[in-house]
């Protein structure tokens, strides 16, 4: 199934704080291309679902959840589909909810639609999933390809997504707590989730993650890896490189540290 990359959105030119300015730029949304089903499991172990395959090193975690919300819905990939559930529920808080949104909205797939409007629902406590709870309006969607009502009589429907756009029973859709790493966990070996902890769920968060992996990154490339805006970009640009600036003086005038003999 193609996944569409979404629209290119465009901004007005800005003014520099030092005088000039900057040249418009051509935002996107989501990635160029879409994600192969191998490649998508090394990214879901990447972003810490327990998947028996080689973990992608730090993918970005919204285009991860999206293209497994497809996999799993389009391609009817129940146990991925649980595992994303799992995560969902302990890593929502670090998500980044707008750019999500987002991304779902772009899909032409009602079935993705459904699914991201129960998952919001069922973080209905998080206020920034609110909108991508509405994305979906229509009749509930059944989640597996058949037996759907036979299941639920015999198991009942899983609470989770109990009266929301999804139907299914609570026997299909396991949720098991070590099937994902926790937190604590996933932060030490993702370093944009690392970030967003201590920043909050944000393009600004990534952008530093990603300056940390490659300092010489310009705003333009950091707004493109990050899939933010280039204002955003050339903020967190001028500030890192100021904090460096004023790291490395520190370090030089450190009481006790020698000075180089000339």
């Amino acid at each position: 199934m193609q996944i569409l990359s979404g629209r290119h959105m465009f901004e007005r030119r800005l003014q520099l704080w030092q005088g000039g300015w900057v040249m418009p730029f051509s935002r996107s949304i989501a990635p160029p291309v879409p994600v192969e089903s191998d490649a998508l499991t090394s990214c879901m172990a990447g972003i810490g679902m327990n998947f028996a395959a080689t973990a992608a090193r730090e993918p970005n975690i919204e285009d991860t959840i999206l293209f497994a919300s497809i996999e799993g819905m389009e391609k009817h990939d129940l146990r991925g589909l649980a595992i994303l559930a799992t995560w969902f529920g302990i890593h929502a808080a670090w998500v980044n909810a707008d750019r999500l949104t987002k991304l779902v909205a772009a899909q032409s797939s009602p079935r993705v639609r459904a699914l991201w409007s129960a998952l919001a629902g069922w973080q209905q406590k998080d206020r920034r999933f609110a909108r991508l709870s509405r994305l979906y309006v229509g009749p509930r969607v059944d989640v597996t390809e058949s037996g759907t009502d036979f299941q639920i009589r015999r198991h009942g429907e899983d609470s989770r997504f109990a009266e929301s756009p999804i139907r299914v029973a609570a026997n299909v859709l396991r949720d098991r707590p070590a099937d994902v790493q926790q937190p604590l966990d996933l932060a030490r070996r993702h370093r944009a989730y690392r970030y967003r902890i201590m920043m909050g769920p944000s393009y600004r968060a990534d952008m530093w993650a990603a300056l940390e992996r490659d300092p010489a990154l310009p705003a333009a490339a950091l707004a493109r890896m990050a899939y933010g805006s280039f204002s955003t970009a050339w903020h967190v640009r001028r500030d890192y490189d100021l904090l460096s600036r004023s790291l490395s003086r520190d370090l030089e005038t450190r009481p006790g540290r020698k000075k180089p003999v000339r």
